[in-house]
């Protein structure tokens, strides 16, 4: 064989063989995790990487639900993201986020991938989901607490209130007009539709109310725990209408302090002190009373609100008016 056919020869092979790597190059698939070592319940992407022939039509066989095996799930899967990589190939990079919720030591098999006749394969993946510490039952933990929903002023209206506002709107503005109209325009008084009562004054109100405490007979029927609540609550309004002694919000020894400050009120605290020590005894020792100390209790608080009433002025001393002082 002659050196000239030699050549030849050899140069035809080549040819070929270009020739065939130009028309079907291999496709590579490379599968990777960010992490190969998650806690229960956790997530990692997996990344898949393809390079193969531009414009190849290829599809995966095995991941197109959405669990990897039994124990990891597929929480949700990227687009698929295109790059020129010249010499007519291109890769194809696609992420997968996964999840599990048991421990163990799982395999991930490969992803098998079809393209025209041929399927490629690409590597398996180990992964390690480790479990969480849980606390031990000696430590026993309460429900968490009822999270306040975000509301709105509209919430708390009725639903028909809400559907038809514009027409309350439109009742609302009439109203107005006609109030404004009978009040200025026409020049008359609106007529109240609930007349305005006179308010009781403190001394006339506490004796009703302890005539009546003495009319329910609490004391003979067993009830002397509610005998002396009502009693000393009587006393305390009395105090907050006619000295303006926050008493409802007070203790015993804290009215008492507040009586023998008070000008008006400090002869009158023994008998204050007496009534509350044995309120006290009834209500929080459980002590029973005799029944001459209920009559002396109701005896001490007539007494008290009758020496601390208002002293009404005689009426000559109105030729010679002085400042009066407002209760």
């Amino acid at each position: 064989m002659s050196k000239t056919t030699i050549i030849s020869l050899i140069i035809a092979a080549i040819s070929l063989m270009t020739a065939h790597n130009g028309a079907a190059a291999p496709v590579s698939i490379t599968a990777s995790l960010d992490s190969a070592y998650i806690l229960m319940g956790k997530q990692t992407a997996l990344r898949l990487e393809i390079v193969q022939d531009r414009g190849t039509q290829g599809a995966f066989l095995n991941h197109n639900g959405d669990t990897l095996t039994r124990e990891v799930e597929v929480i949700r899967a990227s687009k698929p993201d295109t790059t020129d990589l010249g010499s007519n190939r291109e890769e194809i990079k696609k992420e997968l986020i996964i999840q599990s919720f048991d421990s163990g030591l799982y395999t991930i098999p490969p992803f098998v991938y079809v393209a025209g006749k041929d399927t490629f394969t690409s590597n398996a993946l180990a992964l390690k989901v480790m479990p969480v510490d849980v606390d031990s039952m000696a430590t026993i933990h309460d429900y968490a607490g009822v999270v306040k929903p975000h509301t709105r002023i509209w919430d708390y209206l009725p639903d028909f209130i809400v559907d038809y506002w514009w027409i309350f709107l439109i009742v609302l503005l009439i109203a107005a007009g006609v109030f404004v109209w009978l009040r200025y325009i026409k020049g008359k008084k609106a007529i109240p539709l609930v007349p305005k009562k006179k308010p009781v004054p403190p001394y006339e109100l506490a004796m009703q109310e302890l005539n009546r405490l003495k009319s329910e007979k609490l004391c003979e029927n067993g009830h002397e725990k509610e005998y002396y609540t009502r009693l000393t609550e009587i006393l305390r309004v009395y105090l907050d209408k006619r000295f303006g002694i926050n008493a409802m919000e007070m203790t015993s020894t804290q009215i008492m302090q507040q009586i023998r400050s008070n000008d008006d009120t400090k002869t009158s605290a023994p008998v204050m002190k007496q009534i509350l020590e044995m309120a006290d005894f009834v209500k929080f020792a459980k002590v029973r009373p005799l029944p001459d100390d209920n009559q002396k209790a109701f005896a001490n608080a007539v007494t008290f609100v009758e020496s601390t009433k208002p002293v009404e002025q005689p009426a000559a001393e109105n030729d010679n008016p002085q400042p009066k002082v407002t209760e």
